[in-house]
């Protein structure tokens, strides 16, 4: 135990992580970070992918999912969307939610080793929904179902989607329910004064482990918006909204067939950069609502992950994220009080 653990009354740790997709991979970093420093986590909050995390951690299966997640390239992530015909998403998520099941199983979440709290919002009380127990898979469910981009789920009367819409980084649940010696809070949205990359962030001897080869970059550059199923699937749950180009006899405008394929072509680009638009938009907000709950309930420790390192679909660069997330855990908690870092080891 290092000298941050043994200040104050403890090294007891409530700790909040943020939504954010993909970046989320660095609430694992920080988990390794704080365990490797002595702390011991006594509760957790969550939303989103910090909801996903924080439960898995909770189950005592974050090993294995993080050996599963290193593992994904682009190709596996791809497998892993399922398309919906649903107006009210392009996905239902299924897939990654089986894999879930088989990691942890049926539990609920009053019989994990420690209080957790997943937060989502129910668009038809327009509120946030803590859930504190119950079916931990559900509750994660819940919490991730983006806007019009994973199906949500139906509970009752509730309609319940990502609780990132009204409350990205949860703090209040643990202030209010736990006692501990510090707060940790991790915000993967957060704001940069410029765009600043992953490779930008990541130390000397990290980059030089994981510099990415020409063959990774393009990949990278395929995976760019997950490809032909979800732009399938966004054809349909766009259609109607001021798409046009087509004529009424079948036949582009011009009466071509040519034409209207040239204009189908165009129309599935234009629709899927509204779903990016979605996305990117839920971002923002997100990381807007993330400044006003960490002013509102100022932590003991911020760990700021800045949004510009990926997109919130890069889930293929699992690796590297967590590498991130426990350098700049190391680098907050060294700010704190000045000490040895954790070992950087994976």
């Amino acid at each position: 135990m290092n000298e941050l653990a043994q200040v104050g009354s403890g090294n007891k740790v409530a700790l909040v992580l943020g939504s954010g997709g993909a970046r989320g991979y660095a609430h694992i970093g920080v988990i390794e970070a704080l365990e490797a420093r002595g702390f011991e986590i006594i509760a957790v909050s969550g939303c989103s992918m910090g909801a996903l995390i924080g439960g898995v951690y909770a189950a005592g299966k974050l090993p294995e999912y993080r050996d599963w997640v290193c593992q994904l390239d682009y190709l596996d992530v791809l497998k892993l969307v399922d398309v919906t015909w649903s107006p009210m998403g392009a996905m239902r998520a299924s897939k990654v939610m089986d894999k879930l099941e088989a990691l942890v199983g049926d539990i609920l979440i009053e019989d994990l080793s420690i209080p957790v709290t997943t937060v989502a919002t129910d668009l038809v009380r327009q509120r946030e929904v803590w859930f504190q127990n119950g079916p931990l898979l559900q509750a994660i469910r819940a919490s991730i179902a983006v806007p019009g981009v994973i199906t949500p789920v139906h509970l009752g009367e509730q309609v319940l989607v990502d609780g990132g819409l009204l409350n990205p980084l949860p703090i209040m649940p643990v202030v209010a329910a736990h006692h501990a010696d510090f707060v940790v809070a991790v915000n993967v949205t957060a704001h940069s004064p410029l765009p600043v990359t992953l490779e930008e962030l990541l130390p000397k001897e990290a980059k030089s482990a994981d510099s990415r080869s020409e063959q990774e970059r393009q990949r990278d550059q395929r995976m760019g918006s997950w490809i032909g199923d979800v732009r399938t699937a966004t054809r349909k749950l766009w259609s109607g909204l001021g798409a046009n180009g087509e004529g009424g006899n079948g036949e582009g405008i011009n009466g071509q067939g040519e034409a209207l394929e040239e204009t189908s072509e165009a129309r599935g680009k234009r629709e899927w950069s509204k779903l990016d638009m979605i996305l990117e938009s839920f971002d923002i907000t997100q990381a807007a609502l993330a400044k006003y709950k960490v002013a509102g309930y100022p932590p003991d420790v911020l760990i700021e992950i800045p949004k510009t390192v990926c997109s919130t679909y890069e889930f293929h660069r699992g690796r590297e994220l967590i590498r991130l997330g426990r350098h700049l855990a190391d680098e907050a908690l060294e700010r704190r009080v000045p000490s040895l870092a954790s070992d950087a080891s994976e």
